[in-house]
């Protein structure tokens, strides 16, 4: 394995401390990044620049000037704190020739627009919920074969952003509510689907046109009420107080049906692909009780702390920690992004 200068690209207050005496690397918000440096510099021993970016790209093409790096390893997931700027970015790293890790823009792009995304992945007959997008000002508008309960999202944030137990409507003045709060509260487009009661499922892909497939893994609920939706919101995701008192956990998925873990990956695989992923992502989906798989979302780039639920999924297969992110490193730098001309 050659060594490699590497340009991490972070958030800028997600810079992990020189001396992290006295703090926690496995509950820090920066846990990532120090997941990947760390094991970037001492475990592969690669050359390692860190850059904090905010909202100036000057310090992106400086370090390309300086440091010459043969790639970065994008762990940028917005700019300027907007989140749809985030393929924008990777644009910019384009034009500078520069190789990245990670997904390519129009991928990028494709799979932040919930709608969007499912009208692809309807139109090759991958199955998702029935959903319809309400833009902002606009009241929802369902089709006649539309059934409560509906669940309501924003149409382009990420991480769970804005999905609570409130989001799971049953009628049609909850639906209105909910997606009053939507474009107020969180401030986009909301998408409104067909809520899928069932196991929570997810499918890491690595690769670019030959694509990996993952474990599937799955988020179980053992503490929750019988009377509560059991879904992804964002207490559920990111608090752990939360996690603790309701038994939440990921885990690789057991007891599926017979030749439904097949299924998954084989969905997730197509899915990666018609939505033009590369690098890496997560496909999000749901079981339902007839055994039927339902599309969610496709989240590129997603969170690769070694304590996560891709790398832990990734070392069911024997890629290690180190080997997954060296794995990350070749697949981005095989990628080549179309040039016309």
């Amino acid at each position: 394995m050659r060594k490699l200068r590497v340009l991490v690209l972070v958030h800028d207050y997600l810079v992990p401390p020189d001396d992290i005496t006295g703090q926690d690397p496995t509950t820090a918000p920066w846990r990532t990044e120090y997941d990947v440096v760390q094991t970037l510099r001492h475990e592969l021993e690669h050359d390692v620049h860190l850059l904090g970016v905010k909202d100036d790209l000057a310090g992106i093409r400086q370090a390309n000037d300086e440091f010459k790096p043969h790639i970065a390893f994008n762990l940028l997931e917005a700019f300027h704190e907007i989140g749809t700027f985030d393929q924008n970015v990777v644009s910019y790293l384009e034009l500078l020739r520069l190789t990245y890790s990670g997904c390519n823009p129009r991928g990028m792009l494709l799979a932040r627009d919930k709608s969007l995304s499912k009208k692809l992945l309807q139109y090759h007959r991958i199955p998702v919920p029935d959903f319809a997008m309400v833009a902002r000002g606009r009241k929802p508008r369902l089709s006649k074969h539309a059934v409560f309960p509906l669940i309501v999202k924003s149409l382009t944030q990420e991480a769970s952003i804005g999905i609570s137990q409130a989001s799971v409507v049953e009628d049609a003045a909850k639906l209105a509510e909910r997606v009053q709060f939507i474009h107020e509260s969180i401030g986009t487009d909301a998408i409104v689907e067909q809520y899928v009661d069932g196991r929570e499922l997810y499918c890491g892909v690595i690769g670019n046109q030959r694509a990996q497939v993952l474990p599937v893994w799955e988020m179980t609920f053992a503490k929750m009420p019988d009377d509560q939706h059991r879904i992804a919101t964002e207490r559920v995701k990111w608090n752990a107080k939360y996690q603790k008192k309701m038994g939440i956990a990921t885990a690789e998925a057991k007891d599926l049906p017979p030749g439904v873990a097949e299924q998954v990956q084989h969905i997730s695989r197509r899915a990666f692909k018609v939505l033009e992923l590369s690098g890496y992502a997560r496909i999000d989906l749901r079981l339902d009780a007839a055994g039927r798989v339902h599309v969610l979302e496709a989240n590129p780039n997603p969170q690769i702390a070694r304590t996560e639920d891709f790398a832990e999924s990734a070392k069911h297969i024997g890629l290690t920690y180190p080997a997954l992110l060296q794995r990350i490193l070749t697949t981005g730098l095989r990628w080549e992004p179309e040039r016309l001309g």
